[in-house]
Parts: structure tokens; sequence; C-alpha cells
């Protein structure tokens, strides 16, 4: 949320991108607040297009086990 504001100067909630996409408010806490988060792609895909990025603004690659 933050670069999507240095990017665009606009401020995004997750109450704001809940609306644009349809995701469920707490699908997108739990995606924030939980690393090992498992989501669908479409998820990933309804976000992309919202904040108009590539997954790979998104995902990051951990070498972490415990995930």
């Amino acid at each position: 949320m933050d670069s999507y504001r240095q990017r665009t100067g606009q401020k995004l909630t997750y109450e704001l991108l809940a609306q644009q996409t349809g995701i469920a408010l707490t699908t997108l806490q739990s995606l924030a607040a939980r690393p090992g988060y498992n989501t669908r792609l479409s998820t990933i895909e309804k976000i992309c297009v919202a904040l108009k990025c590539s997954p790979s603004d998104l995902l990051e690659m951990s070498d972490d086990a415990d995930l």
C-alpha cells in the first residue's frame, strides 16, 4: 500500500481495495499480516488489476522453511 501511495500519490486502505476488487476485507488483512497465507491466483490477479501492477510487485520469494 505504501508503494502504491508513492507511485500514485493516492492513499489506499484495505476497505477501499476490498470495494474495488470484491475481495473480502478479512482476506486482504490476512494476506498482509500472515506471511505464509495461501491465496488463489485469481485473488492476486484482482489485486494487480486494481493496483495496476504485476504479481512480482506483490510477491516475494523466501527460502524460509517455516512458511
